[in-house]
């Protein structure tokens, strides 16, 4: 009987430099744009978090230092809040400093989403599997979407990939994956075109993953536009036999937050759901 241990480590690759939002990212992390009150890393953190994720270990470059500052303490500004009588504020900043056990490593390698799970290899111990996340795609779930996938793999023990289906027109900007009746993966090409794309199944920045894909990948050779693609690694595992199980998101949306059209969409629902309805439904129809 497979034996499946518990998921506490969870490695976020936050290295992109977020070209689409200039000037705004100029001396801002992209993560760090705000949704309402809360920066885009803020939610996948929490998401974390609930689905009992302890350890968080951020994949950086060197001017990331606001989103590493984020998950700390800061002195004056608690001394400050507390003095004013904002216990609520307080609270607040002080719980996100001591959400997890955080640690920051610098990227090095290409380019590609598979380049931060390489830079984090060495902080993964050789028997354990881990939750892999990029730093702006988020989840709007009334249940956490991690905790949904860890769900999964306690029942499989298999490693798993988040999807959520897309518009057909849309398959070109995604890694679009194939699975069988039982929601095993058969294969994962990356950004098909509309004839080649074997579903409207987009897989995105959730995955839990083991050992066996993090050695693969550390053998994978830069693929399509020269990049470490972590869908070339995929592939390849199941190839060679490897399972692999895809969680559509369920009751809830992915957001992937790296372009303006996506961020404002992701404001927007998240104001429908936690702010005034009434008062952004009578604005937008005051505008339109």
């Amino acid at each position: 009987m497979q034996i499946v241990k518990k998921i506490n480590k969870a490695v976020i690759a936050v290295a992109g430099s977020g070209t689409r939002f200039l000037p705004a990212t100029k001396a801002l992390p992209k993560e760090m744009l705000p949704i309402i009150d809360k920066p885009i890393i803020q939610l996948v953190v929490e998401e974390l978090v609930e689905a009992g994720i302890t350890k968080i270990i951020f994949v950086t470059r060197s001017d990331k230092k606001p989103l590493e500052d984020h998950f700390d303490h800061s002195a004056a500004l608690e001394y400050e809040l507390d003095k004013s009588g904002k216990t609520n504020r307080l609270k607040e900043v002080s719980r996100v400093a001591e959400m997890a056990n955080f640690a920051y490593i610098r990227q090095k390698g290409p380019y590609g989403n598979g380049a931060p799970l390489l830079s984090a290899a060495d902080w993964i111990k050789e028997t354990e599997d881990f939750v892999y996340c990029f730093g702006d795609d988020i989840v709007m779930s009334y249940i956490s979407f991690t905790k949904q996938m860890i769900s999964e793999y306690m029942r499989h023990g298999s490693p798993i990939i988040g999807v959520q289906e897309v518009p057909r027109d849309q398959v070109n900007r995604y890694g679009i994956v194939e699975t069988d009746k039982e929601n095993r993966m058969l294969s994962i090409i990356e950004k098909p075109s509309i004839i080649e794309a074997p579903s409207n199944y987009a897989s995105f920045g959730r995955m839990i993953l083991n050992q066996e894909i993090l050695e693969i990948l550390k053998k994978t050779e830069c693929g399509k536009d020269g990049e470490l693609w972590m869908t070339d690694a995929i592939k390849e595992y199941v190839a060679r036999g490897g399972t692999m199980y895809v969680k559509p998101v369920e009751n809830g949306q992915w957001y992937t937050t790296g372009d303006p059209i996506s961020l404002f969409k992701a404001n927007f629902v998240q104001w429908m759901d936690h702010g005034s309805k009434e008062e952004i439904l009578e604005f937008v129809k005051e505008y339109i």
